[in-house]
């Protein structure tokens, strides 16, 4: 149970720890209410007093239909949403990407359903991937602004759209399917995989598809290595998460919140399990990610699992949610958190030039909207709980600090890494759906 307590709820966290529950306090009702929801997402655990819920299946005409659109297509595409990781699919959705010799789109909290480093994963292509499919199967995914509304100039405007999904309102949302499976998403990738060893149908390996996409793949690989590899001091997002991918177990749970840093850090962290990453999501909210680490770490260790909890902040999202170290600390939840810290929102500024505006008159009208006070101490704080605190220049500094973080199971840690201000993302093909219009 997380929570927070005052008369007369102290009674009831109370009563909970007499009967059995394990309590834990935290400093927000928001965080507590995060740290709640991503818990059952990780363990699946049904409610105790209700049944489990039937599993069901799609009608198989609907099922016929999918398959002659799927079939069908000189371009296909699947994408794989937090619905299948929630549905537990995995196993199937592996059977039928390798089956049938498809490629396959994680949406952000999709990711390790299959690994990130999958040979089908065309993830380093998306915007090609989107653009250019003839027919997408969303398969517990939804066409929200993560995946821009499945609207042109992102989509194709022809684009034939096969919708797997457990909730019958969703169906038809912002554009209408070619062919709608409602269901479990488990069950429903099964029927599938029934109908398509009947017949044997693959799609073929040596098609202009794949070579698109293996193209565009290796030229936006190249583009994010040269970033990467820069040897620069401040350091930019690419070479932090360089060395930060390098060094993270592949079974540890990722959370991540911010603006650059979760978007960049979609693309460079890779997940290899299912339900091992936590981020903003459908609403893309802030404040989510302290309070999801906390709930992490408490399955961790009631599950004695070993794996280790890596919560990758900007400095921004930080802010939101940043007293529930002294959580971490209280309950001893060996968290490592790195905040990726360019003095702002977007984009922040150096300290001389903090300094200079601050000559200029007030900061209330000469600052940024988007700046925070450059170089904040973020370490210091995790520092005065208890925790271990590291301000990080460098890529030296970066990688001693997040290994000794690693191996450190006795506390928590936070690494406040100082990166240019103006460091940004690399060149996007598209630019924002909510561009400013300044």
């Amino acid at each position: 149970m997380f929570g927070i307590v005052g008369v007369p709820v102290i009674e009831v966290a109370m009563a909970a720890q007499a009967s059995g529950i394990k309590y834990v306090g935290m400093r927000n009702e928001q965080a507590a209410c995060y740290a709640a929801s991503a818990v059952g997402y990780l363990t699946g655990r049904e409610v105790p007093c209700c049944p489990p819920p039937p599993v069901s299946m799609a009608d198989h005409m609907a099922i016929t239909e999918a398959l002659a659109v799927l079939k069908g297509a000189k371009r296909p595409l699947l994408i794989i949403g937090k619905g299948a990781a929630h549905g537990r699919a995995e196993g199937a959705l592996r059977e039928l990407v390798e089956g049938c010799g498809l490629p396959f789109l994680p949406t952000p909290m999709g990711k390790g359903v299959l690994p990130d480093d999958h040979p089908n994963c065309v993830a380093a292509a998306r915007s090609r991937a989107l653009l250019q499919s003839d027919v997408v199967v969303l398969l517990g995914a939804r066409l929200n602004w993560i995946l821009h509304f499945g609207l042109p100039p992102r989509f194709d405007p022809h684009v034939k759209v096969i919708q797997v999904d457990l909730c019958a309102e969703e169906m038809g949302n912002n554009m209408q399917p070619a062919a709608a499976l409602l269901g479990d998403v488990n069950a429903i990738v099964k029927q599938l995989l029934e109908y398509v060893h009947k017949d044997g149908w693959k799609y073929p390996a040596d098609t202009e598809w794949w070579t698109t996409l293996k193209e565009k793949m290796a030229a936006n690989a190249t583009m994010t290595k040269a970033l990467a590899l820069q040897s620069t001091t401040p350091m930019n997002y690419y070479q932090v998460f360089h060395h930060i991918s390098q060094l993270l177990p592949h079974d540890c749970v990722i959370v991540s919140e911010g603006a650059n840093t979760m978007d960049i850090g979609r693309t460079m962290l890779n997940n290899y399990l299912p339900r091992h990453r936590l981020d903003a999501g459908t609403f893309g909210t802030m404040g989510v990610g302290l309070g999801f680490a906390i709930a992490a770490a408490t399955v961790q260790r009631n599950q004695n699992t070993g794996q280790r909890v890596v919560c990758v902040e900007g400095d921004s999202a930080f802010g939101f949610s940043g007293m529930e170290v002294e959580t971490m600390c209280r309950y001893k939840l060996p968290v490592v958190i790195i905040v990726v810290n360019n003095n702002g929102i977007y984009s922040g500024v150096d300290a001389e030039t903090w300094e200079m505006m601050g000559k200029m008159g007030d900061l209330t009208t000469v600052a940024p909207p988007v700046t925070l006070l450059p170089e904040a101490r973020y370490d210091e704080v995790m520092n005065a709980f208890g925790g271990r605190g590291f301000l990080v220049r460098t890529e030296e500094e970066l990688r001693s600090a997040l290994q000794l973080s690693l191996s450190d199971w006795e506390r928590p840690s936070l690494l406040n890494v100082l990166i240019d201000p103006s460091s940004d993302r690399k060149q996007q093909e598209f630019p924002w759906l909510t561009r400013s219009n300044l």
